[in-house]
């Protein structure tokens, strides 16, 4: 008999729906807002969570940087006081490669930009990384042909480059660049390696860049200029050790006083996720804030249609109550229909917030992964409003005198 009476209660919901369409939408338009709301910014929150531990911040979980600023600045303050210290230089990597034995590799780096050209064609604004041996294996750059960057090269400054397979595709199209010379801000290197083709990020080619020895580099772009130190430990349960035997070496090698903080920062993988995990974090209770506030609508709306139902179907009431119906069976009837009218406006928010995140993901950089988890939390929450805002008209409904009812016109 329950299962009866539920089945019936969700018919004559759904009926009613069927029955007054454009009331209908008018009334589930507030949680259909708040959920598709949900339901895309989940999704595009998810993909970049996803794309930025793959494919920005991917140094592994083994790997520190040292660098004459923090990777991640927050204020201006902070950045005037980094300005303020000392560059952190070669002599600086030597001095961590001798100390750090907790170390397997370390090796330096620092960024710049240039025009490159192979005859007549040219490719401006190119990302010139400038490498030790070490740097490649570390920033995962594998290679697809040719070989890397040498520890020979690096010591006697050969002029030797390895290019990205956009580069390679643009200015050597259908041919092997390997031996070919490139013109990297008009001086002239010989192409010993091209990596592997990695796609982009965001809309931004992670094959247009061009790789040097640094010693070369350091030459052409300027030797006065801060380098950044990357360390990989010999495990992963090391990572810490390693970055305190760096600090070490580099505070006594800086005569920073005991009880000063560091004149150079230490950064590794965890700061960036963290940074990116705080900024969603902020961006996702946002979003929630006001999806809230179109549920709490759309939760008064059905809270009216359902007062509405209730006045037109009084005469309905008195006959069943007539017939035998208890106070709480009414109740029921009128919370499990408030309760199907949202939950149907969460299946159509959820509906709409997926396509809309698929379509942007796919005519866009933008990625987003539907998550399951948001669709379960999505049928809770419309469902559960629909309950709460459903509860005044059912109280009404139950409580209606069935004399009274039956004579109503």
């Amino acid at each position: 008999m329950a299962t009866m009476n539920f089945v019936e209660s969700v018919l004559i919901a759904l009926a009613s729906l069927r029955a007054n369409r454009l009331r209908s939408l008018l009334t589930l338009l507030g949680v259909v807002i708040g959920v598709t709301t949900v339901i895309t910014v989940v999704s595009f929150i998810s993909g970049l969570n996803n794309y930025v531990e793959t494919k920005i911040f991917n140094l592994g979980p083994d790997v520190f940087i040292v660098s004459r600023a923090s990777q991640v600045i927050t204020s201006l303050d902070e950045f005037l006081e980094s300005q303020k210290r000392k560059m952190v230089t070669m002599d600086d990597l030597a001095a961590v490669r001798a100390g750090c034995t907790s170390c397997r590799a370390v090796g330096a780096t620092f960024q710049s930009n240039a025009t490159v050209k192979y005859g007549r064609d040219f490719l401006s604004q190119t990302p010139v990384f400038n490498y030790t041996q070490e740097m490649m294996m570390m920033r995962g750059m594998d290679l697809g042909a040719g070989r890397g960057i040498t520890d020979y090269d690096v010591e006697h400054s050969r002029p030797i480059c390895v290019i990205g397979t956009e580069v390679a595709e643009t200015l050597f199209a259908g041919v092997d660049p390997i031996g070919k010379t490139l013109q990297v801000a008009d001086q002239e290197f010989e192409i010993v390696g091209v990596g592997v083709k990695q796609g982009s990020s965001l809309g931004t080619s992670l094959d247009k860049w061009v790789a040097l020895p640094i010693s070369v580099g350091l030459k052409m772009f300027g030797s006065r200029r801060s380098v950044q130190i990357y360390g990989k430990a010999r495990t992963e349960r090391q990572l810490n050790e390693a970055e305190d035997q760096a600090r070490l070496v580099l505070r006594i090698r800086r005569h920073v006083p005991y009880g000063a903080k560091d004149d150079f920062a230490i950064s590794g993988n965890q700061t960036f996720l963290d940074l990116w995990a705080s900024i969603s974090r902020a961006f996702f209770a946002v979003t929630i804030g006001i999806a809230s506030i179109s549920l709490v609508v759309g939760g008064i709306v059905v809270m009216n249609i359902m007062l509405v139902s209730v006045t037109e179907r009084t005469r309905e009431i008195g006959v069943r109550k007539a017939l035998g119906a208890r106070r709480r069976d009414i109740m029921l009837q009128f919370l499990i229909e408030s309760a199907t009218l949202s939950l149907v406006g969460g299946l159509i928010g959820i509906a709409l917030g997926s396509a809309v995140a698929l379509t942007v993901a796919s005519f866009t950089p933008l990625p987003a992964v539907i998550k399951w988890w948001a669709i379960a939390l999505a049928i809770f929450v419309s469902t559960g409003v629909g309950l709460f805002f459903g509860i005044y008209p059912a109280n009404k409904a139950a409580n209606l005198d069935p004399i009274v009812a039956l004579r109503y016109e």
